[in-house]
């Protein structure tokens, strides 16, 4: 029987306390970028691209929000408990490398398509129409599929814990998002996505200590001692041990969410546009940053909450006692809120509570306005109204924000009564989003990929991984449903052939059928969003040298008028920055994929059960990378936006002082 590990009435009073005080803090935040910052997301470009002036740090903070689902904490806890020790890092090599290869794209897109705003402007403007329909698509069914999963995921949990109805908690937990989006663009996602970090990594890592030094658990040495004692056979595991990190079912998973995670990162408009966002000196270091740093949230988490459960799950403190966890409490994710209750009391789980609304809000928030500039500028600014102003485009994209809320709480609804959870979830999104990564990738990285490959290769490897997918799950098991579509063999081929096959369609296309070269100086003919006012004004016309940049130069932009260096800048620098870091940034991802997925796990993968004191060690380098994690996307943005900070700080004194 269900425990009530909260009440109704904590369930509702945070989630709308806590939407309702992220509305008045991003209200409040807009006031002051406007007034002190000149920072206005009345206008296009600052609402969908922060005028592209994010720092480093902020940058990297927003993009590590972006990416700590609830999933890589109480999720990770969950398998864990399921698989053992190997699973925390089979995930977080999952979330690494998609990073990494993100930031060389961000780099290459911030030189050859420097006025992008989502990824499908570009590729409309080397395709055309035919293409940029059947991407917007495939970004639609990626994002939908991302966004729904989360917001089900969070209101099976919520409802898991406090009995709210979950339909109630689909409605509630995106509602408070579509106001502070609508309000403040996408800077203000960034602040609210800082606001996320801080608070939940401050959490992460009390829940992780808190547990780890209770009586009932006694630390890193009692942890081992309980979990060697446990009676618990995990079947594929070494011995059936939990502290093998030879588990087959944990690498299997941990394949298929590489694949999956990478389509939520290229084909997810989001990340395209915090690159777009940032400056050209910001975006390598603070993707390469967050590759590294996110590693800790699923090994910490889920290695020490995950364990924990097994621990205590057969003593009377457990919150169930003497019942212990069914297969569908685990994936559902009440691992870590049994965990909580059972060792930290009411408070704790509470807390997350707060938790998962922090994790679920900045996912959905990023998303919104991704869907929203998909809507306002791919549709409406593209074929209903080419020359609509900036401000009709902006009054599109915030019915976009609520738009894209309302259907989403609605799309979580269906996959609740339909029966999806967000194991099947898992299974299913690799194959229906993994079929746009290679062309995408192929748009500004190889210019022999042809309008022909771009349109069919997509469609082709949509049909192959389906097919591989279903004829797999029906051979298997003798039936299609929802239970026999999310076995891990079935998922993790169907989500082989829909990732590898567009490269081999693409490139026999390309090369056999009307082969082409595609000028990347084209890329330049795309421009910002502008309009007569008081701020748009003081932004050049958009005429960047087509010369200097196919010499592979950096090129700045000039004032249309009487061709002098306009007095604000939007530019690109001098050829060697973006060079340089492109060859960082590649040299860096080669290193991320050698270590994260080869070089550590590999060896550990053999018949062979951790030591007490490999463990100790394997433990405390956990909590330590969380630590880092911390000031790496908390401290460090605060400091490298000091001088904001400041300038805000002194305007409102300012004014204060003329006031009095």
């Amino acid at each position: 029987m269900p425990v009530e590990l909260l009440s109704q009435a904590t369930g509702y009073g945070l989630i709308i306390g806590l939407s309702v005080a992220f509305c008045i803090i991003i209200i409040g935040a807009v006031k002051i970028q406007k007034r002190y910052l000149s920072e206005d997301s009345d206008h296009s470009e600052m609402f969908m691209v922060a005028n592209r002036s994010v720092g480093k740090g902020l940058t990297a903070s927003a993009v590590f929000s972006s990416w700590m689902w609830i999933n890589e904490s109480v999720f990770s806890a969950a398998y864990t408990y399921k698989w053992g020790v190997a699973l925390p890092i089979w995930w977080a090599s999952g979330l690494s490398f998609q990073i990494a290869l993100m930031a060389i794209l961000g780099i290459v897109a911030k030189l050859r398509v420097p006025y992008a705003h989502t990824s499908l402007e570009f590729m409309r403007r080397r395709y055309g129409s035919y293409a940029h329909g059947v991407f917007i698509l495939l970004n639609l069914v990626n994002s939908i599929f991302g966004c729904g999963s989360m917001i089900l995921a969070g209101s099976q949990l919520v409802t898991g814990m406090t009995g709210m109805h979950v339909v109630a908690a689909c409605i509630l937990l995106p509602a408070g998002v579509v106001l502070y989006t609508a309000v403040g663009g996408l800077k203000a996602t960034f602040l609210t996505d800082f606001l996320h970090t801080t608070i939940a990594l401050i959490l992460l890592l009390y829940f992780a200590i808190a547990v780890l030094t209770s009586e009932h658990i006694g630390g890193v040495s009692g942890l081992y001692e309980k979990v060697r004692a446990t009676d618990d056979y995990i079947e594929g595991n070494y011995a059936g041990s939990l502290l093998s990190f030879k588990s087959k079912s944990a690498v299997l998973f941990g394949l298929v969410l590489k694949f999956g995670n990478l389509a939520l990162v290229i084909n997810d408009t989001a990340f395209w546009q915090k690159s777009f966002a940032s400056e050209v000196n910001a975006t390598v270091p603070a993707y390469d940053l967050v590759s590294i740093v996110i590693l800790a949230v699923p090994w910490c988490t889920g290695t020490i909450i995950g364990l924990s459960a097994r621990a205590i799950e057969h003593t009377p403190v457990w919150v169930g006692y003497p019942s212990t966890l069914t297969l569908t409490e685990v994936n559902s994710g009440l691992v870590m809120p049994y965990v909580l209750k059972s060792l930290l009391g009411t408070g704790a789980t509470t807390g997350l509570l707060v938790l998962i609304f922090m994790a679920i809000t900045s996912t959905v928030s990023s998303s919104m306005i991704a869907v929203s500039s998909i809507i306002s500028l791919d549709f409406y600014r593209t074929y209903f109204n080419p020359h609509a102003s900036d401000r009709k485009t902006l009054q599109v994209s915030h019915i976009g924000v609520l738009c894209h809320g309302v259907f989403m709480a609605g799309f979580a609804i269906m996959l609740e009564y339909a029966g999806a959870t967000n194991n099947w979830s898992t299974y299913f999104r690799p194959i229906v989003s993994c079929p746009a990564i290679v062309p995408m990738m192929l748009t500004i990285l190889w210019s022999r990929q042809t309008r022909l490959a771009a349109i069919l290769s997509p469609i082709l490897d949509l049909v192959s991984g389906l097919a591989t997918w279903l004829s797999l799950s029906w051979y298997w098991s003798g039936a299609i449903n929802i239970n026999t579509t999310q076995d891990q063999v079935p998922g993790l081929y169907g989500a082989i052939v829909s990732f590898f096959s567009p490269a081999l369609y693409s490139v026999v296309i390309s090369l056999t059928i009307s082969p082409a070269r595609f000028d990347w100086r084209e890329f330049l003919r795309m421009e910002l969003i502008e309009e007569k006012s008081p701020i748009s004004s003081q932004a050049p016309s958009i005429r960047a040298s087509r010369t200097a940049i196919s010499k592979g130069e950096g090129f700045s932009v000039v004032n249309g008028d009487n061709e002098k260096q306009a007095p604000y800048q939007v530019t690109v620098p001098a050829s060697h920055v973006p060079a340089r870091l492109r060859k960082y940034a590649t040299v860096f991802f080669v290193c991320n994929v050698s270590v994260t997925i080869i070089l550590w796990p590999m060896p550990l993968y053999r018949d062979w059960i951790f030591t007490k004191s490999f463990f100790s060690g394997w433990v405390a380098m956990a909590i330590v990378r969380e630590f880092i994690a911390l000031g790496a996307v908390v401290v460090y943005p605060v400091y490298d936006g000091r001088h904001a900070i400041a300038k805000a700080v002194r305007g409102i004194l300012a004014e204060r002082r003329k006031g009095a």
